[in-house]
């Protein structure tokens, strides 16, 4: 029942996740924050089992910080999201595979383009301009896709977020109560409130 959609612009990324924490019928947790910080420019949404989210979060953390302490330098958004990509597959062809679907999000600033990766528990990615994972994709990509445009803004985006916002209110049966929101671009990560769109 996570809720986990962003949008790419040409400089920028918005990504919202939702901050419960369910396990079927029960509400474990409402403020838990379901992204994580892998360089000053790059970040990723995780959804997924409880415990594959955050063992498999904490090791990407852990090995992207490695490379970047290693050689005196970040992975890219791409170079990042092709080494989620093979973790999975490894771990996919193993005894423990990890039930996690991401989006990653990041700035390069060697080209000074922002990019928005999707990639689901079964190892597959594509770079993207809007992604979604959970049931909220079944109602978000049709809003995304009738209103996003290649040369979007953030203001343009953050409008597209809150038409996003309605639709799950409206026709959706869970009421999500909080999100993050997050936005990468040339000045690095920061997080907005909701009332900031």
């Amino acid at each position: 029942m996570d809720a986990q959609f962003a949008i790419a612009g040409r400089d920028f990324v918005i990504s919202v996740t939702d901050k419960g924490l369910r396990n079927s019928i029960l509400k474990m947790k409402k403020d838990q924050d379901k992204t994580c910080q892998l360089s000053s420019h790059t970040f990723m949404s995780v959804s997924g089992e409880p415990g594959d989210t955050s063992n498999f979060s904490e090791y990407i953390q852990g090995n992207v910080k490695l490379y970047s302490v290693r050689n005196a330098q970040d992975l890219s958004p791409s170079e990042t999201a092709n080494f989620i990509r093979g973790e999975l597959a490894d771990a996919l062809r193993s005894r423990s595979p990890s039930q996690v679907n991401l989006l990653v999000a990041g700035y390069d600033k060697g080209t000074s383009e922002a990019a928005l990766y999707w990639i689901d528990y079964l190892s597959a990615m594509a770079k993207v301009p809007f992604a979604a994972h959970g049931y909220c994709g079944y109602f978000l990509y049709a809003v995304m896709d009738r209103e996003y445009t290649p040369d979007i803004t953030l203001d343009g985006a953050k409008a597209l977020i809150k038409k996003c916002f309605e639709v799950l209110k409206t026709r959706f049966i869970v009421d999500y109560a909080d999100y993050t929101i997050k936005v990468v671009d040339k000045s690095g990560t920061r997080v907005l409130n909701q009332d900031e769109l």
